[in-house]
């Protein structure tokens, strides 16, 4: 979620003055933290604030996931990649040297932003670009020329979405270690007002332009189903290309699921039933549960060629960031049958400093061990990105229960598997 949206939002600090919760905290905030064991930030936009990328080598966190969300920071985040990326899967943990990179750049189209795409491939255009109001009086609720049709002329013109899913397309294979993000559905988000002559003279020349920069926000909320139609096709390039994916998603949580799930219907995993799985526990032979060596549905064991994984329309590896749902959602995406491997990454800036840390809590309890993430989501890269990200390493060991060196080793291999697969 893009700082430059919300504002400053300080962390609710377990590393200072304020008490911890439990003793597991205030154990963990004592003990030095182990920089040496890898920390990757799995989701964050450093490019809203471009100044501050030449702090990245200079930082304790090993690789950064770089978000980009709009047309301002694409050629951003691909050129801070070319500079600093990471060059291959070999990451040695305990370096901190420039040479080795630390950026892993994502290429995506945010749900804030959705309403500048228009649909080219809905049957309904036929290919042929929508008149600007008209565009906006469609997937703008409430319908801008209700109010005030000046709002729709200052917005930008809409551009196709082919167009854009090309070029991302290219932007992919110029980084072969990138991945599709930031992406999703958001029913909270409202567009800022519009650009007035007192909003200009207030401008931060610091911030990449795009965001909402400080404007007061309007009624108008994206429509739900145009956001899913984005969203869907980023999704299913993300597939063809065999990229995972980082995912945003507020007050939608049935909806993206709903969303995700029908690009995976017909590929879920064969899954044991109880007959089956008391059979195997009595010593007899069975081969009929899924595993990755085998297709999906059928049971059938795939060939190993050494080749690419064949194109599916679903991602092959997910993260739900800054993750606000109920521990129920979990059990929808972790289920047996789900054939992408679902990430939860969690923040301190958002799960804790905007009273959903009960929640977070439950949900960090609820997961597997090896589907956990960390992320700053954070717009300035630098020694406060750190501090982010130490901060939220030692609250999730602290809930797990996980020493701090363990717990950090484990969150920074669930991060590897998650980018690399």
């Amino acid at each position: 979620m893009c700082q430059q949206h919300l504002g400053e939002v300080e962390p609710t600090s377990i590393l200072g003055v304020p008490a911890a919760q439990n003793q597991n905290e205030s154990d963990s905030a004592l003990e030095p933290f182990p920089w040496d064991a890898g920390v990757f930030d799995a989701h964050c936009h450093p490019t809203d604030t471009m100044a501050s990328i030449a702090s990245i080598p200079s930082m304790k966190a090993r690789a950064l996931t770089v978000m980009s969300t709009r047309a301002q920071d694409q050629d951003l985040v691909s050129d801070v990649a070319q500079q600093q990326g990471l060059s291959n899967r070999d990451i040695d943990i305990s370096s901190s040297s420039s040479t080795n990179g630390r950026v892993i750049p994502c290429f995506g189209w945010h749900p804030w932003f959705s309403y500048q795409i228009y649909d080219d491939q809905s049957p309904t255009l036929s290919g042929t670009a929508p008149d600007k109001i008209s565009h906006y009086d469609a997937v703008l609720t409430p319908s801008p020329s209700s109010k005030d049709k000046s709002f729709s002329e200052g917005l930008p013109d809409p551009r196709p979405l082919s167009e854009f899913l090309s070029e991302t397309r290219s932007r992919l294979e110029k980084h072969p270690l990138s991945l599709i993000g930031e992406v999703g559905l958001d029913k909270a988000f409202r567009l800022p007002q519009s650009w007035t002559s007192g909003y200009e003279a207030q401008r931060d020349n610091e911030l990449t332009p795009g965001g909402r920069e400080g404007r007061l926000l309007s009624p108008h909320r994206v429509q739900v189903g145009h956001q899913a139609a984005i969203l869907e096709a980023q999704l299913r390039l993300a597939g063809e290309m065999g990229r995972a994916v980082s995912v945003h998603g507020v007050q939608a949580h049935g909806v993206l699921f709903d969303t995700i799930a029908k690009l995976w219907k017909g590929h879920e995993k064969a899954v044991q039933s109880r007959r089956q799985q008391k059979r195997v526990a009595e010593g007899a032979e069975d081969f009929s549960s899924s595993s990755e060596d085998e297709e999906p549905s059928t049971g059938r064991k795939a060939k190993k060629t050494g080749a690419k994984p064949e194109p599916k329309p679903y991602p092959p590896r997910i993260c739900l960031h800054s993750f606000s749902g109920p521990a129920e959602v979990i059990k929808q995406y972790i289920h047996p049958s789900v054939p992408a491997k679902v990430y939860f990454s969690f923040s301190t800036v958002i799960n804790w400093s905007t009273g959903g840390g009960d929640k977070a809590e439950e949900a960090i309890r609820a997961l597997p061990v090896d589907r956990i993430l960390v992320e700053s989501d954070l717009h300035t890269a630098g020694e406060q990105m750190d501090q982010y990200l130490e901060e939220v390493c030692r609250r999730i060991c602290a809930i797990k229960g996980w020493g701090l060196r363990e717990g950090v080793e484990q969150l920074g291999r669930n991060w590897q598997e998650f980018i690399f697969g």
